[in-house]
């Protein structure tokens, strides 16, 4: 079946609404605001007839005479300033709702003075929502409701509530004035309001031809037909789109009860097309579905639009994630070969050959002379401290890239100096009484630089076991040579770095295997994590998937 001759579909409606939510467009959009009116507009089971032309071409006054009695102004000026419903009533009545919700009703037409006509400045009143009237018309009871427009060439405000509600009809009244045949505002009203919304169900009345002189009215008249042919409209079979109404004379025979007066002024006429219309067209949907493929394609359009911003959205953070992990990729593989290295440095200057030649005469020497906790032996501790503090800033690098943390520490304790007794000479001990050890127990106070506390001094004591057999050996007299002593010291010195070695290359293995997961943290090449975004874009994309569905678009 053509797809211009199905109904709409409700499941196109859910789809329209479900779309207008997700785009997120501004309230007062063009766009918007149709896709409410369409949408509302389906669930009305109502008949729409909108009259709609420029101002004072006469389209109250062809509703008046339509109902029969002055139900709408006509002689108030300035005019209509609000679009009014016309439905039936059992009575003649008017409703006005405002904006914040409240409701007016009285009888009679009275209220449409106050609330549905233009101020001095020819704009609407701010504060109405809309009005309706009731009135017991006959062609009312069956379903059909009228809506007066405002004119078409006054205030922007006017056009856009027009522009708007022309989407609700279900037959469009397009009044034109035979004075001023389709100007070029109408034509541009034509072609952007109606025909290209798919707004296909219009008829031309054409008013005030009886002010026209015989021969004009024929000219005029062809003229018009050539106009009203060239519009595809949608209508039943035989019934023309153009017709001739004096709006005026109409109304006054009306409500004169002169029949006769009426017929000649091409109103019977009309009244039996819009019967013959409403007849054929009433309980279908099938000639709104132009107006929502028109809106529908628009929503596409927006939905596409709205992919393909987003879908930029996520490229950009895409490559910002993929640039962030190539950076990560590459901090890893420096901090890891940095680490490396300062491990490799430190455990090459604890190397104890290394260590005992650089380091052991000096100890030795401040031993001796008792300046062990001195500048004299800075350097050693200053060196520790550097190689010390190089390997734990690699931690704290990865720690702070990887986000990771650690609370362990690298421990390098400095021990306590070592005691070192020396046999005194004879006289010396007759002096004494007794061997008085020479003892050197100064703690090493090693200054790194930086937030670094005193070292802890661990203790050592070195008894000189070969004087003490040598000295047991010789007579008590014999005194030792100064390459004796200045071995003594030598020896104490080699104990202390040999075992400050071993406790330093252990401490600083045992910390290699802490931090091993911060240093050889894994950057893999994971996937960006689902965002906003990515739900968005999947949301938007089922929603054109079904909006097409709907429409029966590949």
């Amino acid at each position: 079946m053509d797809r211009q001759q199905q109904e709409v579909n409700p499941n196109l409606i859910n789809n329209l609404r479900s779309a207008l939510g997700v785009l997120e467009l501004e309230p007062s959009s063009q766009l918007y605001r149709d896709v409410v009116t369409i949408c509302d507009h389906f669930e009305n089971p109502g008949f729409r007839i909108a009259v709609f032309g420029p101002f004072n071409y006469g389209k109250s006054t062809l509703l008046n005479a339509l109902l029969g009695k002055r139900t709408l102004p006509i002689d108030l000026i300035p005019t209509t300033g609000a679009a009014i419903y016309v439905r039936y009533g059992a009575e003649l009545s008017s409703n006005i709702t405002l904006t914040d919700g409240t409701e007016i009703k009285e009888k009679g037409t009275e209220l449409l003075k106050q609330y549905a006509i233009l101020d001095n400045n020819r704009c609407m009143c701010s504060d109405v929502a809309s009005v309706t009237v009731y009135c017991s018309h006959p062609f009312l009871q069956t379903g059909v409701e009228f809506l007066d427009l405002p004119g078409t060439n006054d205030q922007q405000a006017q056009n856009t509530l027009v522009r708007e509600q022309l989407l609700t009809a279900d037959l469009v009244v397009q009044v034109l004035d035979c004075r001023q045949l389709m100007t070029l505002g109408e034509r541009e009203n034509l072609r952007d309001w109606l025909l290209d919304r798919g707004i296909e169900t219009v008829v031309f009345v054409v008013n005030f031809l009886n002010l026209l002189a015989p021969e004009d009215q024929k000219e005029v008249y062809h003229r018009l037909r050539f106009v009203a042919e060239s519009f595809r409209a949608k209508l039943p079979p035989n019934i023309s789109n153009l017709y001739r109404v004096d709006a005026l004379p109409a109304l006054r025979a009306r409500l004169k009860g002169d029949t006769a007066a009426a017929q000649t002024t091409g109103l019977a006429t009309f009244e039996s097309a819009l019967q013959t219309i409403v007849a054929a067209q009433q309980e279908k949907t099938a000639i709104r579905l132009p107006r929502v493929l028109a809106i529908a394609t628009e929503l596409q359009q927006a939905l596409e639009a709205k992919i393909e911003e987003v879908s930029t959205e996520i490229a950009t953070l895409q490559e910002k994630h993929n640039a962030k992990l190539e950076l990560k990729q590459k901090a890893q593989k420096l901090i890891q070969q940095g680490f490396s290295v300062s491990v490799s440095d430190f455990q090459s200057w604890l190397y104890l050959p290394k260590l005992l030649g650089r380091y052991q005469s000096e100890i030795a020497l401040a031993l001796q002379q008792g300046t062990f906790s001195t500048q004299e032996t800075g350097q050693f501790q200053q060196e520790v401290r550097d190689y010390q503090q190089a390997i734990v800033d690699w931690v704290a690098k990865a720690c702070e890239f990887f986000e990771q943390h650690s609370s362990t520490e690298l421990a390098i304790d400095f021990l306590e100096a070592p005691q070192v007794n020396v046999p005194k000479s004879p006289s010396a001990t007759q002096q004494s009484g007794s061997v008085t050890p020479v003892a050197v127990a100064t703690g090493i106070g090693w200054v790194l630089g930086g937030p670094v506390g005193a070292a802890v001094v661990g203790g050592a004591s070195y008894v000189l076991k070969k004087s003490q057999q040598k000295q047991q050996q010789q007579d008590l007299s014999t005194t030792p040579t100064p390459q004796q002593v200045t071995e003594v010291y030598k020896e104490a010195a080699k104990e202390y770095l040999t075992r400050f070695s071993k406790e330093a290359l252990s401490n600083i293995q045992q910390y290699e295997e802490t931090v091993a997961k911060i240093i050889n943290f894994s950057v893999t090449t994971e996937p960006l994590k689902m965002t906003a975004q990515h739900h968005q874009l999947q949301l938007l994309q089922n929603l054109l998937a079904n909006l097409n569905q709907e429409l029966r678009i590949d």
